[in-house]
C-alpha cells in the first residue's frame, strides 16, 4: 500500500500543520511517511505546497506529476496551480474560497472563475468543491483543513481509520485545540453524507 497526498494552499491556512497532523496519523497506524514542503512562501498569502506519501515502503517525499492520490486544496486557484500531480487515480477536495494576491487585486492578474477551476479539474478527476471556509468559520477559522480533512475521510478518499485521524490532531495540535479540531473532523464527516 501507497498513498500520495498533495496538500496546498497559501500562507497562514495551515497547511503544514494539516500535514503533520495527517503524518502522525498514518504513523500511529505503522506506516512510513514521508513529508516534503515549499516553506519559502510559507509567509501570509504565499503559495505552499506539502507532499505527503505514506505506505508499507516509502522512501521519498517527492509525488510524480499525475501520481496524487488526493489533493486537498485548501485555495481554489493553488488547485489549479498544482493540477499537475492529478491523474486518473486521483480525487481533489477543493475549498471554493478564493484568497487574493496582491497581484489580483490589483489588477496585474486575473483570478480564474470558479466553475473554470472545477471544470478544468474535472477533465483530469473526481472534484469535490464547496465552501469548506464557511463551514469551519462556524466553529474556528483555523480548522479548515481538519475539517477537509473529515470530508475526505467522509467520502473514502483516504485510507486511515477515524481513530488515527482523531490521533493525529492530538499528537500535532496543543491540548487546548483538540475540542474544535475533533469537532471540525465530524463535521467534515457528516458534510461528506449529505
Amino acid at each position: 500500500m501507497e498513498f500520495n497526498l498533495i496538500i496546498t494552499g497559501v500562507g497562514g491556512q495551515g497547511g503544514l500543520t494539516l500535514s503533520r497532523i495527517v503524518g502522525n496519523a498514518a504513523m500511529s497506524e505503522g506506516y512510513n511517511v514521508r513529508i516534503g514542503e515549499t516553506l519559502g512562501m510559507s509567509q501570509r498569502y504565499g503559495s505552499v505546497l506539502s507532499y505527503l506519501r505514506f505506505g508499507e515502503e516509502v522512501y521519498s517525499p517527492l509525488i510524480e506529476e499525475g501520481e496524487a492520490n488526493l489533493m486537498l486544496a485548501l485555495e481554489p486557484a493553488e488547485a489549479l496551480r498544482n493540477a499537475r500531480f492529478l491523474g486518473k487515480g486521483s480525487a481533489a477536495v477543493i475549498n471554493a474560497y478564493p484568497i487574493h494576491t496582491a497581484t489580483t487585486l490589483v489588477g496585474k492578474e486575473k483570478y480564474p472563475d470558479l466553475e473554470e477551476i472545477r471544470n478544468a479539474l474535472g477533465r483530469i478527476c473526481p472534484v469535490h468543491m464547496m465552501n469548506f471556509q464557511e463551514e469551519a468559520d462556524r466553529i474556528n477559522p483555523r480548522t479548515l483543513g481538519v475539517l477537509m480533512l473529515g470530508y475526505a475521510y467522509g467520502k473514502g478518499l483516504i485510507p486511515l481509520r477515524k481513530e488515527s485521524l482523531l490521533e493525529g490532531i492530538r499528537l500535532t495540535l496543543k491540548e487546548k485545540l483538540w475540542e474544535l479540531n475533533f469537532k471540525a473532523l465530524e463535521r467534515g464527516i457528516e458534510l461528506a453524507k449529505d
